[in-house]
């Protein structure tokens, strides 16, 4: 295993171009390799089937059909275990979208060490493929119309970078990454407040200049946030006549967001109806992962 020092610095430096911190991932790699490895374990298959000076190739294919996100993460995995023993070659870019039977990455090295990697690489590589292969599909389910879809806060624990980077990846937008960057007043808020706009004025009044948005569920309450000069509102399952006629109540005066129950197959339909984005929960929250395989290369 290397220090993070003695990394690539033109992979430090492409993760870090790309809105990641390296040395965060770096971390969640060590914390990674340690479920595997235990206090200095070692694999024992890997040790008890493989001579120590074998050295082999293996191939990154994808098994079917979308959007790669992560092998920057998957490439570093492995420097971390094998340092300059191990040599990367033809690594497609994250957000490329590939076929099935399309190789991704090859590895090549110590046989011992890409297997002792393979695993915690394709951890990494193939959820966040997922990500961003859920995400394609709703960017291509929102082709033709204004609506881009939004990612939420609806994250792994201690993922949400890598998560919100995968969106990116498959060319979603990133909603707020914390609760302090920016406020958004929910139901809960609302009530506590004693309504809407006392909920508005009372951000404002704390936060003056920090962005704000406040959901409604019904027309009433979008009303008097417009005459508020609210300009971010948040249509909370509503149906799409009603979101509709949101749109043309707006005229345009605010940024609207869909959200609530909504599943791909309505997509194209709430796009339709001019809101500005739509936010999905379940790009980060329920994704399947994305099938990649990482196979040795009979020589």
């Amino acid at each position: 295993m290397i220090p993070y020092a003695a990394l690539p610095a033109d992979l430090v430096t492409e993760l870090s171009a790309a809105g990641l911190d390296p040395a965060a991932i770096y971390a969640d790699i060590v914390r990674a390799l340690e479920e595997d490895l235990p206090n200095g374990a070692v694999d024992t298959t890997s040790a008890a089937t493989i001579s120590a000076e074998a050295r082999g190739r293996a191939d990154f294919a994808a098994r079917e059909p979308g959007v790669v996100a992560g092998l920057g993460v998957a490439a570093m995995v492995f420097r971390y275990v094998m340092g300059d023993e191990v040599e990367i070659t033809d690594r497609v870019a994250d957000g490329t979208r590939v076929a099935e039977g399309d190789v991704v990455m090859r590895v090549a090295g110590r046989t011992r060490g890409l297997l002792t990697a393979e695993r915690t690489a394709l951890n990494f590589a193939s959820h966040l493929s997922g990500v961003a292969t859920a995400t394609s599909h709703w960017v291509e389910a929102l082709e033709g119309t204004n609506a881009r879809v939004l990612d939420t806060r609806k994250t792994l624990p201690g993922w949400r970078a890598l998560q919100k980077y995968a969106v990116r990846c498959g060319g979603g937008v990133n909603h707020r990454f914390s609760l302090s960057d920016m406020a958004m007043v929910k139901d809960n808020h609302v009530i506590a407040a004693g309504g809407v706009v006392p909920a508005l004025e009372a951000v404002r009044a704390a936060y003056p200049g920090l962005q704000i948005e406040v959901e409604v569920t019904d027309l009433d309450q979008l009303r008097e946030l417009l005459d508020a000069g609210c300009d971010r509102i948040l249509l909370d399952n509503m149906s799409s006549p009603m979101m509709a006629e949101a749109v043309a109540i707006n005229a345009g005066r605010a940024v609207l967001e869909a959200s609530g129950g909504l599943t791909l197959e309505r997509a194209r339909e709430v796009g339709e109806t001019g809101v500005d984005f739509i936010s999905v929960g379940a790009l980060t929250h329920s994704v399947k992962v994305f099938d990649i395989g990482m196979d040795l290369v009979d020589e």
